[in-house]
């Protein structure tokens, strides 16, 4: 009874309150999930997002992807701080229909087959790429490589998801039979 009442939240959040966006099947947000973008958001199938994260700018999320807990997914410039004789506060901002300032094009890029661990923050204008792990409390301020590991503040390379290439050969030749495109 609980995965059908599970299934039936995560179809309402998908279909009704989120239905501008574009959400791939097998969807799940935990409890307290909040979405916006300013011109689109498209998420792939079976994504995950955990409670009380957030991804409020654009973005363009891949397949088996899963996003921990308190994860914020944010705009670079969200606020035009650079306004003359405004407070920050009463500053032009993205969700304004007449912003003319930066991020209106900034997107994120999540590919597919991605963890990105507790805590951690993604800014606008990022490419994490296929495979990679964003360690908890990761600041990600610059594009991620794929099947790598980053940590840090900013975040940092610090590894690599596969100790050789013979492992992330079998893992692309199993994910491309078994995932790609399901």
């Amino acid at each position: 009874m609980y995965k059908l009442l599970k299934r039936i939240r995560d179809l309402y959040l998908a279909k009704i309150i989120w239905r501008k966006y574009q959400i791939g099947k097998n969807f799940h947000a935990a409890r307290s999930v909040f979405l916006w973008a300013k011109n689109e958001l498209i998420i792939g199938n079976n994504f995950y997002i955990g409670k009380y994260s957030i991804i409020e700018c654009d973005a363009v999320i891949g397949d088996n992807v899963i996003i921990a807990n308190q994860v914020a997914i944010i705009g670079r410039y969200d606020h035009n701080y650079k306004q003359i004789g405004v407070p920050i506060r009463l500053a032009s901002q993205i969700r304004d229909p007449d912003y003319d300032w930066k991020g209106l094009n900034l997107k994120v890029i999540i590919e597919d087959d991605v963890w990105i661990g507790y805590g951690s923050i993604i800014v606008s204008g990022v490419r994490i790429g296929q495979g990679s792990i964003i360690a908890s409390g990761s600041v990600v301020t610059k594009d991620v490589d794929s099947f790598s590991i980053y940590a840090g503040v900013p975040a940092k390379k610090i590894g690599d998801r596969f100790d050789n290439e013979a492992d992330l050969k079998e893992h692309l030749k199993l994910y491309d039979q078994n995932f790609r495109g399901k």
